[in-house]
């Protein structure tokens, strides 16, 4: 095990790594251009997310920046007990140790969720998809420069070029010390690392997101809220999938002709469930399972439902964990909604677009667990961090 850089140390690594970057801009762009150019897939969300533009690399800066700015997240008192035969026990952060990160299409992967990893004080081993290795290699020989521009090994990060099948025997049998796993994807790589994998793995899960419309809605809210969610970023977990409105909704038809009218200046696919079968501009789906499906695509479904408990149950039932929100002005049902979904993060009257680590104020993200063990959510820099008790004697036995 490498003993753990300096705060100093980590800072000026990644300051280093914001100034690289933002000097190699056209070069990433170039080496992205030839990894998109090699994409064989019509799949708009894995286009969308493999992208890297001069926006993207502005991001990647911030980003970086921001992450050297943050407090040590290491070494921090959680806990202190004096024992009565004078044992000084606290319990103090510390890091995993080597934290592999498993990812598709995302070369941005690179940057953020490497850079909180290794502010964390944690070694870090970094496989990302084919599709997207012209981009990565370039971000890791930039890393590799900031490491020894500022007198730290190489080894802090690794990238490895495996196929499937080398990856698979890499699970099963590490090369070396291997202590967490952070798969970044579709739900068939997550499936893959948890099938193989020989040490914890945090799940970065899908969204499958829903917006419930009370009959105490705001309407001009609730249709700026759902557009939000569904088109400005069809490629985010955090996106919506599902719109289900109240069944007692005032001006209901109005509402729903208008928000299917605006669906469609973005071109969005409108399905419905049987209770709104036939609304104009709408097909009904075609079975129960669809509730299930994670769409990342301009492709929503709307139905109805007679009450929040309703709600709260076919959300409880399909939704992915990730997010879900109420649009309501009675502030009793809207409690009643936040506590009772099972989400890992709930809203009242705004758009499921802000489940972002950066947006909740973590200086960015490993990943958005909708595991409940050990952090759920969005993991930043504070999340990424295991728990060491430290205890000071002066001979006590027991």
């Amino acid at each position: 095990m490498i003993k753990t850089l300096s705060l100093a140390k980590r800072n000026a690594v990644l300051k280093r790594m914001a100034e690289l970057v933002q000097q190699e801009e056209s070069i990433l762009i170039s080496a992205n251009e030839k990894d998109l150019n090699s994409f064989e897939s019509a799949d708009i969300a894995m286009i969308d997310r493999l992208k890297v533009d001069k926006d993207k690399v502005r991001e990647m800066v911030s980003s970086l920046k921001k992450l050297a700015a943050l407090a040590d997240p290491l070494h921090v008192e959680r806990f202190q007990f004096t024992h009565d035969n004078g044992l000084e026990i606290s319990n103090k952060t510390a890091p995993f140790g080597t934290i592999m990160i498993i990812y598709e299409s995302r070369p941005d992967v690179t940057i953020e969720a490497a850079g909180i990893a290794f502010k964390s004080g944690n070694k870090i081993l970094l496989k990302g998809g084919k599709e997207s290795l012209n981009s990565n290699l370039v971000l890791v020989n930039l890393w590799h420069k900031a490491l020894e521009s500022c007198d730290c090994s190489e080894d802090w990060i690794t990238y490895l070029n495996y196929s499937r099948t080398e990856t698979q025997q890499f699970l099963e049998k590490p090369a070396q010390k291997l202590d967490l796993i952070v798969p970044r994807g579709g739900e068939r790589l997550i499936a893959f690392v948890k099938q193989h994998a020989q040490c914890p793995v945090i799940v970065s899960g899908r969204g499958n997101n829903f917006v419930y419309v009370s009959h105490e809605a705001d309407l001009q809210m609730a249709l700026d809220v759902i557009i939000n969610a569904k088109t400005t970023k069809i490629s985010a977990c955090n996106a919506v999938d599902k719109v289900i409105i109240s069944r007692d909704l005032p001006r209901k038809m109005e509402f729903l002709n208008h928000l299917v009218k605006t669906l469609k200046k973005y071109d969005v696919s409108i399905l419905t469930d049987a209770k709104l079968a036939g609304l104009d501009g709408t097909s009904q789906m075609e079975n129960e399972s669809v509730w299930y499906e994670e769409f990342l695509d301009y492709k929503i479904v709307i139905g109805q439902v007679p009450d929040v408990d309703e709600a709260i149950q076919l959300i409880n039932t399909y939704g992915g964990g990730h997010s879900a929100a109420i649009i309501t002005k009675d502030e009793e049902e809207a409690d009643t909604f936040m506590q009772s979904v099972d989400t890992a993060a709930v809203y009242h009257n705004a758009s499921t677009r802000f489940t972002d680590g950066g947006q909740f104020g973590l200086g960015g993200e490993l990943a958005i667990s909708t595991d409940k063990l050990h952090q759920r959510g969005p993991i930043g820099l504070q999340h990424l961090v295991t728990n060491k008790w430290y205890v000071k004697g002066n001979g006590q036995v027991r």
